[in-house]
């Protein structure tokens, strides 16, 4: 059941962290640093997530994700950088969580959460190419708004029941995976658009 219970809390972390990485490290590392929160002694390889250092450098790159998010057509470029990224972090939290499983367990975590972060932030890339399309200059301050309040309150239902975080994360993921044709069409033609204006502008 434990080893349960930290698989449940590694791949919650490996989804939300494909919306928002550091976010998602900010937040738990406060958590954890002013005790808001007691880990069960399989989970303490999160706690490497409350040291000051860590905490400062996951505030300066949301600080500066919380801007860039908000600007049209940097938001995917920022986007475009963190395709990498995000899965990477999302396994890199998923290791941590699983801190003296069998080697083979860790593995499966890291896969599942990387493909998990995956899922999560190919819908949150497709859904800001579609909104860069859009006229409406305020939709982007929504969806960042919105995406942040998405990963506050999965930490916080995380918190509370990591099965239950677990359950809506794996229902979020089939759902994104069954409209992903959808959001690859979104992320092509947002792409086409963005190269159009990037020739408009120096060509």
């Amino acid at each position: 059941m434990e080893v349960l219970k930290t698989l449940a809390v590694a791949l919650s972390l490996g989804t939300l962290a494909g919306v928002n990485l550091y976010l998602t490290v900010l937040v738990t590392g406060l958590a954890l640093h002013f005790h808001w929160v007691i880990l069960p002694s399989p989970l303490a390889g999160l706690e490497v997530l409350g040291h000051p250092s860590i905490i400062t450098i996951a505030a300066v790159l949301y600080a500066i994700e919380f801007f860039a998010d908000k600007i049209p057509w940097v938001d995917s470029a920022w986007d475009a950088l963190h395709t990498l990224i995000r899965p990477i972090g999302a396994a890199a939290l998923a290791i941590a969580a699983m801190g003296d499983a069998h080697p083979a367990f860790e593995v499966v975590a890291a896969l599942l959460a990387g493909g998990m972060a995956f899922s999560s932030h190919t819908a949150k890339a497709g859904t800001r190419l579609a909104a860069n399309t859009s006229p409406e200059p305020f939709t982007n301050i929504a969806l960042s708004l919105v995406e942040d309040g998405l990963v506050l309150g999965g930490l916080g239902l995380l918190a509370w029941s990591p099965f239950v975080a677990l359950l809506v994360a794996v229902i979020v993921c089939t759902t994104i995976l069954i409209f992903l044709p959808r959001l690859l069409r979104n992320i092509f033609r947002g792409i086409r658009m963005l190269l159009k204006k990037w020739k408009s502008s120096f060509g």
